[in-house]
């Protein structure tokens, strides 16, 4: 369905056009953004897209290779209507507004859209940054808030740019303009990297976290399917953790998890990752480990964690380790460390557990 225009259609259409930013050519940080959209919500196309007159063109996407479409088959179209709103659309195939738009119907088959209206100072939504995936979802509200975050740096952008050509017309203030624009980059790059950062960490420990070790085993997953080499997982879990947090509180638990991190850190070999798995269980992922180095890092950081100087008690892990070098090892690497750890724990904790893939 074609969405009705905006009240400010003119006015709005004139904002855009002042910007001079459509069909201008690639730039990284607004490359930048649309990634980083992309990685925030976990999807695989992500757009900065601006609804001109008659079309949506696109200056940055992921995931799509055309650069415009239609406005009459623009969800953002939609969108920009209530320019204070991230729209949402969980299951495309099941609103009526959008049963007709190609990008449902064929390639690139989207299902779940949801865009935060690029909205300027004097009100005019001038487009979105929008993020779509293949199947149906939804956003958590810190994804929510991170695409209207993502929409603001948007038009902090397209001020400064407009700013800086109009600039170029007077000499003398070029360079001063030109400093400004550099230190506004490098805010936002410091920015996106604590975005990326606080997206990826465990807050606590400081380690990867569940995310982010989810989408490095679908990497490293995918390496080994690819060239055969070989890739280890260790699941470790505290033993009896309940206890500590019982006797000396969380707080004596909280330091006791954040040491452990700590170790695992120390003794692991400097390419692998550490991440927290869990409450109180981590992961080690082990790129190019074969069984022999995959147990001897597991065996080191167990032994590095009972023989530490625990101030209140001590304090041992058990390990379940798998290992694989084939695409059908690959698939199911985390349910065999699973099951391996929960062997360890069978055998009396504070040991280590591998099972083959034949296991």
């Amino acid at each position: 369905m074609k969405a009705f225009l905006p009240a400010n259609e003119a006015d709005r259409l004139a904002a855009l056009q002042d910007f001079d930013v459509l069909d201008s050519g690639a730039e990284s940080i607004f490359d930048d953004i649309a990634r980083l959209a992309a990685y925030i919500c976990d999807v695989p196309i992500a757009l900065i897209s601006f609804v001109d007159s008659e079309r949506q063109w696109f200056k940055s996407k992921v995931g799509i290779e055309f650069s415009q479409t239609s406005r009459d088959h623009s969800i953002c179209s939609h969108a920009i209507l209530s320019p204070g709103l991230v729209m949402e659309i969980p299951n495309t195939s099941r609103d009526p507004r959008f049963a007709d738009f190609p990008i449902i119907n064929s390639e690139p088959n989207v299902r779940f859209y949801a865009g935060a209206p690029i909205v300027t100072a004097a009100g005019y939504a001038l487009g979105t940054v929008c993020v779509m995936d293949r199947v149906p979802r939804e956003l958590d509200p810190a994804m929510r808030e991170a695409l209207q975050m993502l929409a603001r740096q948007v038009v902090a952008l397209l001020d400064m740019r407009r700013a800086v050509a109009r600039l170029r017309k007077t000499k003398d203030e070029l360079l001063d303009r030109q400093m400004q624009l550099e230190t506004y980059q490098q805010r936002l790059e410091q920015m996106n990297r604590v975005l990326v950062e606080q997206t990826t960490r465990d807050p606590l420990t400081g380690v990867e976290n569940r995310r982010a070790f989810d989408h490095i085993m679908n990497e490293q997953s995918s390496r080994t399917e690819r060239s055969h080499s070989p890739l280890a997982l260790a699941i470790i879990d505290v033993d009896n953790f309940k206890s500590v947090n019982d006797e000396f509180g969380h707080v004596v638990g909280d330091q006791a998890l954040q040491q452990i991190a700590r170790i695992l850190q120390a003794h692991a070999r400097t390419y692998d990752h550490v991440a927290r798995y869990g409450g109180d269980e981590f992961a080690l992922i082990l790129p190019d480990a074969p069984i022999d180095a995959a147990m001897v890092v597991a065996q080191r950081v167990r032994k590095a964690v009972h023989d530490f100087n625990w101030p209140d008690k001590p304090i041992t892990i058990s390990v379940g380790v798998a290992t694989t070098s084939t695409a059908q090892g690959s698939m199911n690497i985390v349910e065999r460390a699973d099951r391996a750890l929960y062997q360890a724990k069978r055998n009396g904790r504070n040991c280590v557990v591998h099972l083959a893939e034949k296991d």
